[in-house]
């Protein structure tokens, strides 16, 4: 059965990718195109305050949890990890979005959207 699905998950693979490259060529003035340069229009403007909202939420739940008992402590302390973690991985993302809708784009972000 493995096998199988194996094939089945490589064949949807090929698929999408032979999509993606037949989308390119017709991606001049498409709506694709400007779906993908409002996408990276919105998370440019949404990510950033995301993870900062999420690194000042992280300071305060543990700086409560601290003040609180052992319970408590542990968990704020275990709630502003997952936090930390989520906001590292939203400037990860922010970092690497340019660089994956260029390659969707097939050129650079900033010129095909600008």
């Amino acid at each position: 059965m493995l096998g199988i699905e194996k094939g089945l998950l490589g064949i949807t693979m090929v698929l999408c990718l032979l999509s993606v490259g037949f989308a390119q060529n017709a991606m001049e003035n498409s709506s694709i195109k400007q779906g993908v340069c409002m996408l990276a229009d919105y998370a440019k403007a949404l990510m950033a305050s995301i993870v900062f909202a999420l690194v000042i939420m992280a300071a305060i739940v543990y700086a409560a949890g601290q003040v609180l008992g052992a319970e408590t402590r542990a968990r704020a302390s275990v709630w502003a990890t997952a936090m930390i973690v989520g906001a590292v991985i939203g400037i990860i993302i922010f970092v690497l979005l340019p660089q994956i809708l260029g390659a969707m784009l097939g050129q650079d972000v900033a010129g095909a959207c600008g």
